[in-house]
């Protein structure tokens, strides 16, 4: 490993370790490269993530190996580095790195983050996001056209009730599309006004999209409201993320969605894109709206599906049967494959869709269920439901003796 590098950005100094590190094996990109593209593009990554405390997702491991969600920050950390101080449900709280200037997006990424996770609210009022999310989620086997198709609908019920919709890909098999919003309202009537465009786009695209809370009844592309839900995150604009090739969550001017593929926006794609074009979220700051036009909406909609509040068990209203609970991806997937492998006159009745995949939030990283929904399986012949494949607990030795299992 080479020697650590300084060096300067915005009138500051910042050491990079191990700056030739392969952190993107098939285009050898290293850890110097991807401060180097940040750096590049800081006009407008800044633009994500300013003065919004953030989640450090690091890599330390590299792009094969999980992440872990560090939301304190770092106790040896330049004098200059700010913090917010986040308070959650549980009556925990942490001081969460905000990010001012290019320096800072600098030594973030020498931490070993990759992609960047802020908060939707500024430092200087926690309680009331400047931004809502809106992601949307392919079910397994659906079209990208179709993706596509539903972010427009997505921009007209945006328009159609004051709100200027900015899209980017996500860098992943999702889209996401912000907006501004003037800092008036709690996370709950932000979380209601999001969860209200996603009803209003499967009422005018039913066979398109969706906002069904529970997975397995969803069919189409869901619009993933709960991103706006208090200490949810979501990967910023100009984020590249893990992933082989190196592909960019890449802001885009509307006009470019029709025809837009995730694939063709990679690290060094979108640091020539931003050198001879800028970028297409420029006029994003003064095109702050308010959500009174959705709020409207919402009350002549009525009442909405309740998600779940941590405690008990629901009873689906289809066939599901849990395959694997793991610590890493791999794991569960070479359970599923087991599986399957015992019950292949099954897996051939199977749709994509019915094999639902989860990243589910521990306490530092993700771990992942596996379940499968035998709603295409003719009832005599769906298999019981069988010890796990594998049976990790996220919570194990963090519970009271005696407790239940969530």
């Amino acid at each position: 490993m080479a020697k650590p590098e300084v060096i300067e950005v915005a009138g500051r100094e910042v050491t990079i370790t191990h700056p030739d590190k392969v952190v993107f094996a098939a285009g050898g990109h290293t850890k110097l490269d991807l401060v180097h593209y940040y750096l590049a593009v800081a006009d407008g990554a800044l633009r994500g993530v300013l003065g919004r405390p953030m989640v450090l997702k690091r890599f330390v491991k590299g792009i094969d190996e999980e992440a872990f969600f560090q939301k304190r920050a770092p106790t040896k950390r330049p004098d200059w580095i700010e913090v917010a101080e986040l308070k959650y449900a549980s009556g925990r709280s942490a001081e969460e790195v905000v990010v001012r200037d290019a320096a800072g997006l600098a030594w973030v990424i020498n931490l070993g983050c990759i992609d960047l996770n802020p908060h939707p609210v500024l430092a200087e009022d926690l309680d009331r996001p400047d931004e809502l999310r809106i992601d949307l989620d392919p079910v397994p086997g659906v079209e990208w056209r179709q993706i596509v198709d539903v972010a427009m609908v997505v921009k007209e019920v945006l328009s159609d009730h004051g709100l200027t919709g900015w899209p980017k890909t996500s860098g992943s098999r999702g889209f996401h599309i912000n907006a501004r919003i003037e800092p008036r309202w709690l996370y709950r009537d932000v979380r209601l006004a999001a969860e209200t465009v996603a009803r209003e786009v499967e009422n005018r695209a039913p066979d398109l999209a969706t906002s069904k809370w529970w997975k397995e009844e969803r069919q189409g592309v869901f619009v993933d409201f709960n991103q706006n839900a208090k200490d949810r995150t979501v990967a910023s604009a100009y984020s590249v993320r893990p992933v082989p090739d190196a592909r960019v969550s890449t802001p885009l001017a509307w006009e470019e969605v029709p025809d837009c593929r995730p694939e063709r926006f990679t690290l060094p794609v979108v640091r020539e894109r931003f050198a001879a074009g800028g970028d297409p979220w420029q006029g994003m700051d003064t095109a702050y709206g308010r959500l009174d036009g959705l709020l409207d909406l919402a009350k002549r909609l009525g009442p909405a599906e309740k998600p779940p509040k941590g405690t008990g068990r629901r009873q689906s209203t289809m066939p599901l049967i849990e395959i694997a609970r793991a610590k890493t991806k791999d794991e569960a997937l070479a359970g599923l494959e087991r599986w399957k492998a015992r019950h292949r006159s099954t897996v051939d009745k199977l749709e994509p869709a019915d094999v639902l995949v989860d990243g589910m939030r521990g306490r530092s990283s993700l771990w992942y269920r596996i379940r499968v929904n035998l709603q295409h399986v003719p009832e005599g012949e769906r298999p019981e439901q069988e010890p796990l494949e594998v049976d990790y607990d996220p919570w194990e030795g963090m519970r009271p003796p005696g407790s239940a299992e969530d």
